[in-house]
């Protein structure tokens, strides 16, 4: 296949297809007229990628799984390099999710602490404001 009809079943630009051609991702076959050939093998390269990236791999994150499908692997994921990656990444994801808790915990904190200060000046809380004006 051309890449223009690559490009619409992997649902990307042909732009995107030709940068992944000149970072090795993506191999530069030409058919005998000189246009990009492509086949269905191509078209699974470029679905681990987008998969890959939808999980918050960047694009050289990508590239063991890349690989172990050109190597005949079944899966992109089946290879000891693509595993690590995957190892990595949750390492990441581990990481963030401990940070985001901490921000939390900081932020749930400084809540209780405005909640408290501010019952604390009036018995009742703060009295009523009256949003529309007017005369009273």
């Amino acid at each position: 296949m051309r890449i223009g009809e690559l490009a619409r079943r992997a649902g990307t630009t042909t732009r995107t297809l030709r940068y992944y051609e000149s970072r090795g991702l993506l191999p530069a076959r030409r058919a005998e007229n000189g246009y990009r050939s492509y086949d269905e093998g191509d078209l699974r390269l470029l679905q681990q990628i987008r998969t890959l990236q939808d999980f918050g791999f960047d694009l050289e994150e990508t590239r063991p799984f890349v690989d172990c499908l050109r190597a005949g692997h079944p899966a992109g994921d089946a290879c000891p390099a693509s595993l690590a990656v995957y190892r990595r990444k949750l390492d990441e994801l581990d990481a963030l999710i401990a940070q985001l808790a901490s921000v939390r915990a900081e932020v749930g904190a400084q809540l209780a602490r405005a909640e408290l200060e501010a019952s604390a000046d009036l018995p009742g809380g703060p009295p009523p404001r009256c949003e529309l004006g007017g005369p009273t």
